[in-house]
């Protein structure tokens, strides 16, 4: 049960897929990929392909396996629209799947001819690990504003992503790791083809995806494939406390050691009459999909250690970082809490579930009355413990060993991605910085002129870095890196104490 209530906290930032083509917009143009031809779109003004294959589906026997190269084509495929989405359940604002023939990603780029090779962005979508799709983020404006090409991809997700079994020994629970992977390597050996360098290549992502690129920042099989990483709400030391990031959910963080993931596969096989993984392999995704296994294992052949402790040690990709979080992260989850409006007979409850014998501490460093609300209250101090602390223990251990640019997003009148409950602001919580970077779902979000300002500067300083591992440019307010912190809010860029902003004193002391 605490898993599902994980998932439902998590996939609140995953939207609808993004299935509008643009083919009706512009001519077709054909790339020949190391798979074979595909025929994308140019507007004039980009250029898009999408639901390019960049492994074989993983169906049938090859359920459970490491990603294939796909089957080469000799027909010119049409590349106008999104792959299907990965096998998922209905989540909040995302449509359900039962296709697992699902690795697939998108390229796009500006149709203006360059003579020098692209810097190249691959986004790694969020949703808990359990939903989303590439296609659900469209980045023409990223594309276009930073002279880059950016790829979106997919990866198994849930059960078919992250599930584990002594059968399947060290591959437990990395199955959507790899596909990231997979799709790096695709990137690798085809990027060039689109105008993009594969010697400069940058993993970003978000909520989840963010979660991965720390992963794939201490894989050493994941060595070589990206030169920068872009890390957004996914602390590597992120953890929470009981029931902290959703009633019901264990204190814990976002990886599982695998012995406990295969423990979990296996106690699930049981249940649904299966001895081993071959009869896995014959149930539908239906009698799948709802199995509440969705986190990456590590003590795996990709993920040796939990990052935080390769983090600790040293032992991870020694890239220029940017990483950062939102000023008010854990609102948004409050926000889907049951039993709005709080009262504060529960906000006290929730703090003896989390903290125990020093709830007190922590209800008399958060009253009410100082934060408007006892769900306000509640979310001002979870986005201190589980997202700004840890934020800061982050950005310290990747400083120490290499060059790393913290930011905190802090437009606390960010467009909302779901409605406030009665007695909440949502402020700048989880996923509100999306809509400054990528169309979501193709809907432009509405931005007032002084945000669009900011959305323009973010994409500066994201692409800036994506060249050359530094955000910096002539015309945008000065990014020092770490210790330093820079707060993005429109008109008012400029350093933070991150520390200080998010009371880690406090939670250092409790």
């Amino acid at each position: 049960m605490s898993k599902r209530l994980l998932t439902l906290a998590l996939t609140v930032v995953t939207f609808g897929a993004l299935t509008t083509s643009v083919a009706e917009a512009g001519e077709s143009l054909v790339v020949r990929t190391d798979s074979g031809p595909v025929r994308g779109v140019s507007t004039g003004e980009y250029r898009s392909f999408q639901g390019i294959p960049f492994a074989a589906p993983p169906v049938g026997e090859l359920r459970w396996t490491p990603p294939r190269r796909p089957e080469p084509w000799t027909e010119v495929r049409d590349a106008s629209k999104p792959g299907p989405r990965c096998a998922q359940g209905p989540g909040l604002g995302s449509a359900p799947s039962d296709n697992e023939d699902c690795l697939y990603l998108n390229v796009i780029s500006p149709a203006k001819p360059t003579h020098k090779p692209r810097p190249v962005m691959v986004w790694v979508h969020g949703g808990g690990f359990t939903s989303g799709a590439g296609s659900d983020y469209d980045f023409k404006r990223l594309a276009l504003g930073g002279d880059v090409v950016v790829v979106t991809v997919n990866y198994r997700l849930g059960v078919f992503g992250f599930f584990g079994h002594p059968e399947l020994g060290r591959d437990s629970g990395s199955f959507g790791l790899q596909d990231q992977q997979a799709a790096l390597r695709w990137v690798q050996r085809n990027v060039r083809a689109f105008g993009g360098d594969p010697r400069n290549v940058t993993l970003f992502g978000e909520s989840a995806g963010a979660m991965s690129t720390c992963a794939q920042l201490t894989s050493p099989s994941a060595a070589g494939l990206f030169q920068r990483a872009i890390i957004q709400s996914g602390p590597c030391t992120l953890t929470w406390p009981d029931g902290g990031f959703f009633p019901g959910v264990p204190a814990g963080s976002p990886y599982t050691p695998r012995a406990e993931v295969e423990a979990m596969g296996a106690g699930a096989a049981a249940k649904l009459g299966c001895p081993d993984v071959a009869c896995l392999r014959r149930l539908s995704v239906k009698e799948l999909v709802d199995l509440p296994l969705a986190s990456p294992a590590f003590g795996t052949g990709l993920l040796p250690e939990h990052p935080a402790t390769a983090l600790e040690k040293g032992r991870f990709a020694r890239v220029p970082v940017l990483t950062g979080v939102t000023r008010d992260e854990a609102r948004l989850f409050v926000a889907l809490y049951p039993g709005q409006p709080f009262t504060e007979e529960h906000y006290q409850e929730l703090l003896r579930t989390g903290f125990g014998d020093k709830a007190s501490l922590v209800a008399a460093e958060y009253p009410s009355a100082k934060h408007g609300s006892p769900a306000m209250a509640f979310a001002d101090a979870m986005t201190d413990r589980i997202w700004g602390c840890p934020q800061v223990g982050t950005e310290r251990l990747l400083s120490a060993r290499t060059r790393t640019f913290g930011y905190e997003f802090a437009d606390r009148n960010a467009p909302a991605l779901v409605p406030a409950p009665p007695g909440m602001r949502l402020g700048a919580s989880h996923g509100s910085e999306l809509a400054y970077l990528s169309e979501l779902a193709g809907v432009p979000a509405e931005l007032s002129p002084a945000q669009k300002v900011l959305a323009a500067q973010m994409i500066q300083y994201w692409t800036r870095f994506a060249r050359t591992g530094n955000p910096n440019g002539a015309e945008l307010p000065k990014w020092r890196p770490t210790p330093k912190t820079q707060s993005l809010a429109p008109g008012e860029i400029g350093p933070v104490d991150l520390a200080a902003v998010h009371n880690c004193g406090f939670w250092a002391g409790l």
